[in-house]
């Protein structure tokens, strides 16, 4: 079975993303992406894969994973039945680690960290105990902070001697192979053309299908309809522009594919709870405690 190909956002104002979600979630499925990945585990036991690999998983199962490797943890959580907060989750692009070891020499050590993640690595209890408090601080820290915590985080990983390897050495990704698949196609195609109209009977014409074989098809594989999964991206997209620009924000709302300034500012109401110049005003104030906060006395 092909994986999904899975869009990781990263604001503009960020160099990697930290989250938390719980049991079912719309990425708990067979996926990959081009980024790094750091999960943690902190409720619900269950099956996991890992490219060939299949094992079980518990509390306290911490997994790294490298560019591209297929990967999903199904939870034994009764049908009907929900879970909060499942797993933490750090993913950050190549380029980044690729920067910090052109820029500073002492990053090299997390070289051969970063191989061996090709195959995902798993960690023991005591690490996982040691990364937890770590992975929790990065969810609510922000500015240097972030970055701060990164480095404590491979650190840790690093100097770990505990580290097990899943998949096989017989086992490559092939993302080439993996983009065949028609949605994957779809998805990175709705990524590079946000800003230009997005409808689906394009896009099931895009890949040959009828538009209600495609609306089946799409929802099976993102967990959302295709009108919310764009929105959803859009108002990602938007909150970059508004946190690293001053562009006004009707023009943010053109930029990012709204043809609407009244749609826009229901559906960031509705993703965000707030409307978009307010989050603006927040993301300043907060930019501004966090460099007060780093300034020397």
């Amino acid at each position: 079975m092909q994986p999904d190909l899975e869009i990781v956002e990263v604001q503009g104002d960020e160099s990697f993303t930290a989250w938390a979600h719980g049991y079912p979630y719309r990425t708990v499925r067979w996926h990959f992406h081009p980024e790094y990945e750091i999960q943690l585990i902190v409720e619900t036991q269950g099956v996991y894969f890992v490219g060939d690999h299949v094992g079980h998983f518990e509390p306290g199962n911490l997994v790294f994973m490298g560019p591209d490797l297929p990967h999903n943890w199904i939870s034994d959580v009764p049908a009907g039945q929900s879970v909060e907060r499942r797993g933490i989750v750090i993913q950050f692009p190549a380029a980044l680690v690729r920067n910090m070891a052109a820029t500073f020499p002492e990053f090299r050590r997390i070289e051969p960290l970063l191989a061996e993640s090709a195959s995902g690595l798993l960690f023991s209890a005591a690490t996982a105990a040691t990364a937890k408090p770590i992975m929790e601080a990065l969810l609510e820290a922000r500015g240097l902070r972030r970055v701060v915590l990164l480095l404590s985080l491979f650190e840790l990983l690093v100097a770990s001697d505990d580290r097990q390897r899943l998949a096989s050495p017989a086992f490559t990704p092939d993302p080439k192979a993996f983009m065949s698949h028609a949605i994957n196609n779809v998805l990175a195609h709705i990524a590079a053309n946000l800003g230009d109209e997005l409808r689906e009977p394009m896009l099931a014409e895009l890949v040959g299908q009828s538009p209600s074989a495609f609306s089946r098809s799409f929802r099976k594989h993102t967990g959302q309809s295709f009108v919310r999964y764009v929105n959803r991206l859009r108002i990602g997209r938007a909150c970059e522009l508004l946190a690293n620009s001053d562009k006004p924000v009707l023009d943010v709302c053109m930029d990012v594919g709204f043809n609407n300034v009244s749609n826009f500012n229901r559906q960031f109401l509705l993703h965000k709870r707030m409307p978009p110049t307010k989050f603006r005003h927040f993301h300043r104030m907060q930019l501004a405690a966090s460099r007060a906060a780093n300034s020397p006395p």
